[in-house]
């Protein structure tokens, strides 16, 4: 069966449903697009596996040529919810708007695959010398388990990774942590006519959020990096719940925050100063305060400047790479041996919104840079080490 044009993977792939979620009732398998993406590529002459990491969710790892080294082009195949009320167009089907596509996925980032084929396919007549590697991943929208998992396993990839994020086809070679984390404090409750009666929970967050505060602005103190355009680490308090009612005593009392470390800063360390500020808070309350992350850490990452990854893609795109906010699989691949860069042709602006686009004006520099690659990497003899 002959291959479908560019615009019909990017309509296929955008209606195959894939959320990714920490609500059970949001959370989606995204099999459909694995199975949709292996046979595309196994059409093609790549070797496909399919991995399955949990129930219902799955990495493919395609490879054509063979032998140490190559490229790795690398995305997920999730997507955040979405609220259809929000849109003005169907979220799971591709419409034209102009000189935009617009689709949930098609910038975050499904839409890099079919760009990756369409690069790819004019060069696979020739000798691959090092092997192309395309990996797709589950679940980065919110656990990021399937970049966890190839992490864990250990298993090499290749010399060179490239993740097709939303970077406005800017290379991006640092970004910071991601840390999302639950303060839960239990105290007693009790009539609020008689202090004496209870223990508030809520009075006790009062102090720990001043904690986090002062460690907040010590972080900030110690801790710049001017290639970011927000140059210091920052904390959010997101959500905070406790209490029922003004006549009770709070009994408990829950905050969630995000804490974005900057590369440099060890998430460990930083947890261990928050332990450190609320073991004497819980006993002067007399409450008890339990602390943990609600996902393990995204750690910051950063690729060296100098490596040759970074000043190949500066090259090809004419931008020197940049610092982004927002958290990756960047640091998993990493952990592989892969000099790793985040690079697509998507705006992070427009991510996880309503009315997500793809300007068409994106499309033939990406597949052009990403053809580049692909040769620098797997065709020239130069790289037969």
């Amino acid at each position: 069966m002959p291959l479908p044009s560019l615009k019909d993977q990017f309509a296929a792939l955008i209606a195959a449903p894939s959320v990714s979620c920490t609500q059970p009732d949001l959370d989606q398998s995204n099999r459909a697009v694995i199975d949709q993406l292996a046979t595309w590529l196994g059409d093609l002459g790549f070797s496909c596996e399919i991995q399955q990491v949990t129930p219902g969710k799955f990495n493919l790892l395609a490879s054509f040529g063979s032998g140490p080294g190559g490229l790795v082009l690398a995305g997920h195949s999730d997507t955040v919810p979405y609220d259809p009320q929000l849109w003005k167009t169907d979220p799971l089907r591709l419409s034209e708007d102009g000189d935009r596509w617009i689709g949930l996925g098609v910038c975050d980032m499904k839409g890099f695959f079919p760009l990756i084929i369409e690069a790819v396919r004019p060069l696979l007549d020739q000798p691959f010398r090092q092997p192309l590697l395309i990996l797709a991943t589950c679940d980065e929208e919110s656990s990021m388990s399937g970049a966890r998992a190839l992490a864990e396993a250990g298993r090499p990839l290749g010399r060179a990774a490239v993740i097709g994020e939303p970077t406005g086809l800017k290379p991006i070679r640092l970004h910071k942590g991601v840390m999302m984390e639950r303060i839960d404090i239990l105290g007693r409750s009790g009539h609020s006519s008689d202090p004496s009666l209870g223990h508030s929970a809520m009075e006790a967050m009062h102090q720990v959020m001043g904690a986090l505060m002062d460690l907040r602005q010590q972080w900030q103190r110690e801790y710049h990096n001017a290639q970011f355009s927000v140059p210091q680490p920052t904390m959010n308090f997101g959500c905070i719940h406790g209490g029922d009612n003004p006549n009770r005593i709070c009994g408990q009392c829950a905050l969630e925050f995000d804490l974005r470390p900057l590369p440099g800063m060890d998430p460990q360390v930083l947890r261990a100063a928050i332990r450190g500020k609320l073991a004497p808070l819980a006993e002067q309350h007399q409450v008890k305060i339990d602390y943990a992350p609600l996902f393990p850490e995204v750690p910051p990452f950063e690729q060296s400047a100098d490596a040759e990854l970074v000043q190949l893609a500066e090259r090809l795109t004419g931008h020197v790479a940049e610092a982004v906010a927002f958290g990756t699989e960047a640091p998993y691949l990493q952990r592989l041996g892969c000099e790793t860069l985040v690079l697509g042709p998507g705006d992070i602006a427009c991510a996880h919104q309503p009315g997500e686009y793809l300007e068409l004006s994106r499309l033939e520099p990406t597949v052009r840079l990403l053809r580049g690659l692909i040769e620098h990497y797997c065709l020239s003899p130069a790289i037969a080490r």
